[in-house]
C-alpha cells in the first residue's frame, strides 16, 4: 500500500511538473505592447477600479477606470453557489459590515449587501458585482483590458467557470488571469495553457527566469521593494519577453523608483495622479 501511494504521488508530481513546463502561446507583447526601457512610461492599472473616485470593486469604480485607462484590476471569489463575484477581502466586514465570507453566502444573499455606503452617502446602494456583469461592461469598451486576480486556491472546474465567461463575451486576449496561489496558476495552465497569466509574488527570487519559464507566465506582479532588491531582475525577465508590474504604488517617489528600473506597469489607487505625474516625468511616451 505504501509503495502504491508513493508511486501515485510520484506520478502526480511528475504530471504537475509537466503541466508547469508547458509554455503559453500568449506573450507579454501581445497584451502589454513593447516592454519598457528604464525611464519609459509604464502603463497604468486602476487597482480595484478607480478607488480615488468610487468604492473599490463596484461597477462605479470599475467603469470609471475602464473609461479612462487601458488596464483595470479586480478580484474574483466564488459565492457559496459558485457564482464568480468581485470582492477582495477575506471577510465582508470592512466593506459591507457582514462578518461572513463571500463563500459562506449564495449570490442572492450577496446582492442584498450594500458595498458602497462605507465609502460615502453618494455611493450607498452599490452592489457586489458578478464577473459576468464586469465582463459585459468590459466588452463594451474595446480599448480596455483587465487583470483579474483569482483569490486563494481554485480547482480546474472552478477556473473553467471564468474561462467560459471570457469566451462568452469575446474577451480572449483582453483578460489576464493572475494569482498568488500556485495551485490556481497550475489549474489555469492545465485547463487553458494559452490564457495569459501573471504570477503575483511578494519577493522575486534572485534569478526569476526559471520560475517564469516553469509556469509559462507573461509577467510577474510584485512589490517595489522586490524589484529594487534584485536590480537585474527586470532586465533578465525582459530578455525572455516577460513583463514586470508593481503593486500598489501611490506616491511620486515610488513611481520614480520603479520607472527608473523599466517596470512595465504600475498598479495604483491613484490613476489620475499617476497619469499626471507621467505626463511630466515621461513626456511624449
Amino acid at each position: 500500500m505504501r509503495v502504491a501511494c508513493a508511486l501515485t504521488g510520484t506520478i502526480v508530481t511528475a504530471a504537475v511538473l509537466l503541466i508547469a513546463a508547458t509554455p503559453t502561446t500568449a506573450s507579454a507583447g501581445d497584451v502589454f505592447g513593447e516592454l519598457r526601457l528604464p525611464g519609459e512610461a509604464a502603463f497604468i492599472v486602476g487597482h480595484r477600479g478607480d478607488r480615488a473616485e468610487a468604492p473599490e470593486n463596484t461597477m462605479a469604480s470599475l467603469e470609471l477606470a475602464m473609461d479612462g485607462l487601458e488596464f483595470v484590476e479586480t478580484d474574483v471569489q466564488l459565492s457559496r453557489d459558485g457564482v464568480p463575484v468581485l470582492f477582495h477581502d477575506t471577510t465582508l466586514e470592512r466593506i459591507t459590515g457582514d462578518s461572513r465570507t463571500v463563500g459562506e453566502l449564495d449570490h442572492d444573499d450577496l446582492r442584498r449587501l450594500d458595498a458602497g455606503a462605507w465609502y460615502g452617502p453618494d455611493h450607498a446602494g452599490e452592489r457586489i458585482p458578478t464577473l459576468d456583469e464586469f465582463f459585459i461592461a468590459l466588452s463594451e469598451r474595446e480599448a480596455a483590458r483587465a487583470l483579474v486576480e483569482l483569490k486563494a486556491d481554485w480547482r480546474p472546474a472552478e477556473v473553467r467557470t471564468v474561462l467560459d465567461l471570457i469566451e462568452r463575451h469575446g474577451l480572449r486576449g483582453r483578460v489576464v488571469l493572475q494569482s498568488f496561489s500556485l495551485e490556481t496558476l497550475f489549474a489555469v495552465q492545465r485547463v487553458s495553457p494559452t490564457t495569459p497569466r501573471i504570477m503575483l509574488i511578494r519577493e522575486l527570487p534572485a534569478d526569476p527566469v526559471p520560475l517564469a519559464e516553469r509556469f509559462g507566465v507573461i509577467g510577474f506582479g510584485t512589490t517595489a521593494e522586490s524589484v529594487t532588491a534584485v536590480p537585474g531582475a527586470v532586465d533578465a525577465l525582459h530578455e525572455i519577453g516577460v513583463a514586470v508590474l508593481c503593486y500598489t504604488l501611490n506616491s511620486d517617489d515610488r513611481w520614480q523608483e520603479v520607472s527608473e528600473l523599466g517596470v512595465d506597469g504600475i498598479i495604483t489607487d491613484q490613476p489620475s495622479d499617476l497619469d499626471a505625474w507621467l505626463s511630466v516625468a515621461a513626456p511624449g511616451d
